[in-house]
């Protein structure tokens, strides 16, 4: 029979990082939103409390968890605040999976450590003004010194999530532009480095707390030893860390779309017309009940492809269908609550205005929902023989 409880340890994590979210996220959201500046005071705590580290080894200073207990958390967080729960996913399910997976044990101790025990935060940079889906189209270029001791990096990034405040930054370029996708490698840079020019904040519809901002590189040296893996494995290292990235988005979007229809429930029950709650119309009801089977379907394929990323299955078509699902109920719930509240929902009085533009970023950030179509496309054709 299949489990669909949390055991004590990830319930405990679920209530302990719910009520973190009401404390201390909550009474600061509508004002990052306005501001779109991300509270460090705010970053700080979330590293603290081991937001930062989740499902890293201890012996690193990580958390130990396992994915299901990190999807548990983002959603968690992303019911309050959206900005909040990119900025964990990128350092976590983006970032440092590059080092985990693929760095020197030397890197390791170097990046890895400061990233999962609170005292850096992590960015992933893949994507250009010219390679979005098409990330193999990117044109940064990494030209090793004739004495083999550096990469020269030199090119342009964009929605560099974290830029603004990051220690460390994985970066994405061509060490040999003949060869497409396979002439893409890895690197780790450091916050600071001579040659890293970090950008203004993009303006942006959703997530405006967040820190996204473009990235040059001119002329930046970069120690050899900061490569990640072997050359030319750089696109291989980048779309594995995006399909884990993915259990994460699907997460988020889950817990958008519950803190949506939360906070629709409540505002129900609270608002009268023709002489009573609008929560006892019988089509308010039925309206929320759909909503809410549509959240926890999405939750549970979310938790699918969790679950089989911990047991080293392939997840990858799962963490897709996951996001695909997750972020269209995100959107749709989150219409649903605005419209179900009214002017009221359309006013920046309630957060369901900020949810549902938040929630629009998820059909597109780590793969549209059309690439999720095609990633998960070849293995729902191969299961029917």
């Amino acid at each position: 029979m299949v489990d669909f409880k949390l055991t004590n340890k990830q319930l405990l994590a679920k209530k302990l990082f719910a009520e973190f979210a009401e404390k201390e996220i909550k009474p600061l959201s509508s004002e990052m939103d306005e501001t779109e500046v991300f509270n460090l005071e705010l970053l700080e705590k979330m590293k603290k409390i081991g937001l930062m580290g989740i499902p890293y080894d201890k012996k690193y200073g990580g958390g130990g968890a396992d994915i299901l207990t990190y999807a548990v958390a983002m959603e968690e967080i992303s019911k309050v605040d959206a900005s909040c729960g990119i900025t964990m996913s990128v350092h976590n399910s983006l970032c440092c999976p590059c080092i985990n997976d693929f760095g020197t044990e030397e890197q390791k101790e170097k990046y890895l450590r400061p990233l999962v025990n609170g005292t850096w935060s992590g960015c992933f940079s893949l994507t250009e003004p010219g390679a979005g889906t098409d990330a193999s189209g990117a044109k940064t270029i990494a030209e090793k010194t004739e004495d083999g001791k550096y990469y020269i990096l030199n090119g342009q990034k964009v929605f560099a999530t974290n830029g603004g405040f990051a220690d460390v930054y994985v970066v994405f370029a061509l060490t040999d532009k003949t060869k497409g996708p396979k002439g893409m490698s890895a690197f780790i840079v450091e916050k600071g480095t001579p040659g890293v020019i970090v950008g203004e904040n993009i303006k942006r519809m959703g997530i405006r707390a967040a820190s996204n901002v473009e990235l040059a590189f001119v002329d930046c040296k970069i120690p050899a030893e900061n490569l990640l893996g072997k050359e030319g494995k750089g696109y291989g290292i980048a779309m594995g860390a995006l399909a884990g990235g993915r259990i994460g988005i699907a997460a988020q979007a889950t817990g958008i779309a519950q803190g949506a229809l939360n906070e629709a429930i409540k505002y129900s029950k609270e608002r009268k017309q023709f002489g009573k709650p609008i929560s006892s119309f019988q089509h308010t009801q039925f309206q929320c009940v759909e909503m809410q089977t549509r959240i926890d379907a999405a939750r549970l394929l979310t938790w699918r492809a969790a679950k089989a990323k911990d047991d080293h299955e392939n997840y990858t078509p799962l963490s897709a269908m996951a996001k695909l699902y997750a972020s269209q109920v995100a959107v749709d719930v989150t219409r649903f609550a605005v419209q179900l509240m009214g002017g009221y929902g359309y006013s920046r009085e309630y957060p369901v205005e900020r949810m549902y533009r938040d929630a629009k970023i998820t059909e597109i950030y780590e793969g549209t929902s059309e690439a999720m179509k095609m990633v998960a496309g070849g293995a729902v054709m191969n299961a029917v023989k």
